[in-house]
């Protein structure tokens, strides 16, 4: 892949004597100032927070671009896997190094990476605000840990890494589309909302304050008086003092008795329609609360991830949860994950591929993977039964379950667990001693082996599957499964291949009753060619349920092995 030009497209720059000038300048510093002043805001903080822990699930490795948006991983062997593996000292160090990035693109658009290199050290890598970093002589100083690091600008023809021991920063930014070299974010372009709502959350607060405190003035007689205790002595306390003494108690403990309880007052009777209140109660009260909530909803729909994750995601089903979440990766993660993974694919990798002479360095790029960010737990159980029915391969199950190709067996670990079970299937039962045997001797009528499934019951069975298939994806595209944005999409899906374009659960195929009367003519079947209709159903039912929850498409191969154990013994 031709590599493009970095003046045109970086959104990262390594700081080095030719960008030094730009990159120690930041005319945006102020609105990025007043951007990380929101994120003691809850919705704000939630949203970084979010765009945060999803980052860290994601994983660094190193690959090649080919046609088509094709990917080709590195080979363990190969040095862009290695130095990619190393980057912030490993995996767990990636996901915290993703993590700071999450929030710093979330809110100011912008982040640092300053890697400290130690000699006959790992190097230490750090992720710093753009209000920690400033120019400093002919360099820049980063504010690390309460510590100041200088770091001079970089030669551009030394590349970064071992044998280089000044400190290396990299600015990362999510380019602003009118001025490329300034950084954008949601809060950056919510500032004057956010700034509205401050200043509603302070007036909020002071209408709590003030039904603490008082609602109003109460107009008493001259001279109006609390009658005397025994424990005061014959003396009565001045009515104004009493009343500054329960507000003062309300304001340091609104919990307490003084914040609800009404004062008790003893007059005579001539005086009670002398005491009034006057209250100043305005309509912008509630005015406040209201454009409260607003302002929070014109963030969370300004925020690029799916409102519900700020607003609530109470009245949304399994389904709708997992569709948002699709969702908020396509648009919130894999972007900014891209912009990390981009800024060290230029500014790391390959200066070190390059210094390490390897001929084709700039077709190898870093790559992020967010599958772990969408596994499902339900769908993990799932793989693993339509695995053991040789319905999906082992790449797809360690997809489903969390796991990448670097957790397969090797081709030496798989040799052996094909020998070990070739092995147990050709070791005669007959050589066994009586009391090391599985079970009872193969010699009775009844111990027969099964005969093999009838052809005519297998293209019965395989019939009803695409039949019961095809019922489901009719009911599919009228359930909530499909909101009407997706149905032009999937006209043109088969009827029997709907489920693996739309997510249903187990739940899911009862509620909408998918597979009702889709086994009505099995028993018929069955009992036709002397095999058990119970058991036939079953299988085919719940082979049906986890294509659907599953979205795989059936075959016809697994249909001989899904009915083997309904086959009668041999007369």
């Amino acid at each position: 892949m031709a590599k493009p030009h970095r003046e045109l497209v970086a959104a990262a720059a390594r700081y080095s004597q030719r960008t030094a000038k730009r990159s120690a300048q930041n005319p945006a510093k102020s609105v990025q100032e007043r951007a990380w002043s929101f994120y003691r805001t809850p919705e704000v903080r939630s949203f970084a927070n979010w765009i945060a822990n999803a980052m860290s699930g994601a994983h660094l490795y190193a690959g090649r671009l080919g046609p088509g948006d094709s990917i080709t991983k590195a080979p363990d062997n190969h040095p862009a896997a290695r130095i990619v593996s190393e980057i912030a000292g490993g995996r767990d160090g990636q996901a915290q190094l993703l993590r700071e990035y999450g929030r710093h693109l979330a809110v100011a658009g912008e982040g640092w990476t300053v890697v400290r290199p130690r000699e006959n050290k790992v190097p230490t890598w750090h992720v710093v605000s753009v209000l920690e970093m400033s120019a400093k002589g002919k360099g820049l100083e980063a504010q690390i840990d309460g510590s100041p690091i200088t770091i001079p600008a970089a030669d551009e023809d030394t590349a970064p890494g071992p044998g280089n021991l000044d400190p290396v920063a990299i600015r990362v930014w999510d380019p602003s589309p009118e001025k490329h070299l300034e950084a954008d974010s949601p809060v950056i372009g919510s500032l004057d909302e956010l700034e509205e709502l401050r200043l509603l959350g302070a007036a909020v607060r002071a209408v709590t304050l003030s039904r603490l405190t008082g609602r109003g003035i109460l107009i008493v007689p001259k001279g109006t008086r609390f009658p005397s205790t025994p424990v005061q002595g014959g003396a009565e306390d001045d009515l104004i003092d009493i009343l500054m003494e329960v507000a003062e108690t309300a304001i340091k403990d609104p919990g307490s008795a003084a914040a609800t309880v009404p004062i008790i007052l003893e007059v005579p009777a001539e005086m009670v329609g002398n005491i009034q209140k006057l209250t100043f109660e305005s309509n912008f009260d509630e005015l406040a609360i209201k454009l409260r909530e607003e302002n929070i909803r014109r963030f969370a729909t300004a925020a690029d991830i799916p409102a519900e994750f700020l607003l609530g995601m109470g009245s949304i089903n399994h389904w709708g949860a997992w569709e948002l979440t699709a969702e908020a990766i396509r648009l919130g993660i894999e972007p900014r994950l891209s912009v990390v993974t981009h800024a060290y694919t230029e500014n790391w990798l390959h200066p070190l591929l390059e210094s390490e002479r390897v001929p084709d360095f700039e077709e190898w790029c870093v790559l992020g993977d967010t599958a772990p960010l969408r596994v499902r737990t339900n769908r993990s159980e799932t793989a693993l039964k339509l695995f053991e029915l040789k319905a999906i391969s082992g790449k797809a199950l360690r997809r489903e379950t969390g796991f990448d190709e670097a957790d397969a067996p090797d081709a030496a670990e798989q040799a052996e667990r094909d020998q070990e079970e070739q092995d147990q299937e050709e070791t005669p039962m007959d050589n066994l001693p009586v009391d090391e045997a599985p079970g009872e001797p193969d010699t009775l009528p009844a111990a027969a082996a099964p005969r093999p499934v009838p052809e005519a019951v297998l293209a019965a069975a395989d019939a009803l599957i695409w039949a019961a298939l095809s019922a489901a994806g009719r009911k599919i595209k009228n359930s909530p499964a499909c909101p009407r944005s997706n149905r032009a999409r999937v006209q043109a899906v088969d009827l029997d291949h709907i489920h693996t374009e739309v997510p249903v659960t187990n739940e899911q195929v009862d509620q909408w009753r998918l597979l009702d009367g889709a086994w009505s003519r099995v028993p018929e079947i069955a009992v036709r060619y002397g095999i058990d209709p119970e058991c036939m159903t079953a299988s085919l039912d719940s082979y049906v349920r986890d294509l659907i929850a599953a979205r795989v498409a059936h075959e016809y191969g697994i249909v001989p092995r899904l009915l083997g154990d309904c086959s009668p013994a041999a007369a």
